[in-house]
């Protein structure tokens, strides 16, 4: 199901690859990251979608929350794509992902236990109802990809916080 487009407009989802995988460090990630956040909500976006992955989407939804204090219009959404999902994560993980999901507005649950496809329902399932993603791409295979390529098909715009020419200002999102 996908949310009409006047609402869509007006919604945002992340993806990125996993901390690991980045060619920048995590204070360079997250400084580029508040920063198209903030833009995105200059444009009107108050709805905010989170894989709650470790890395890009652990850190957006920190981010959104901390937004979110300053702006009670602001809304986090924690997209799991099954229960348990950061069990086999580091304490420290775990406990960034747990105030996350008690601090968020809303939990969507997408699958009640894992399956092969769980993780790409998840990014389905956000990018069908964002107008805008913000994205943590290197250019590598993988789940970021597949969304992205996902969010060309269904002609979602995409803002990569990698790539120098995304760092521009936005004109408008509509």
């Amino acid at each position: 199901m996908e949310y009409p487009e006047e609402k869509k407009k007006r919604c945002c989802c992340f993806t990125g690859h996993r901390p690991e995988k980045l060619d920048f460090s995590e204070e360079e990630i997250k400084k580029r990251l508040y920063k198209e956040i903030q833009k995105a909500i200059e444009c009107g976006i108050t709805i905010f979608f989170t894989g709650m992955a470790r890395g890009m989407d652990l850190w957006a939804g920190q981010m959104v929350l901390k937004c979110k204090k300053r702006d009670p219009e602001i809304k986090l959404v924690c997209v799991v794509p099954y229960p348990e999902f950061e069990k086999g994560w580091k304490e420290s993980w775990q406990l960034q992902y747990r105030d996350i999901i008690e601090n968020s507005d809303y939990k969507v649950l997408v699958s009640r236990t894992y399956h092969p496809g769980c993780f790409q329902k998840r990014n389905r399932w956000m990018v069908d109802h964002a107008g805008l993603v913000i994205a943590a791409y290197n250019g590598h295979p993988g789940g970021t990809r597949n969304t992205l390529l996902y969010a060309e098909k269904k002609k979602v715009k995409v803002r990569n916080i990698l790539e120098e020419v995304n760092l521009l200002p936005l004109d408008k999102l509509s």
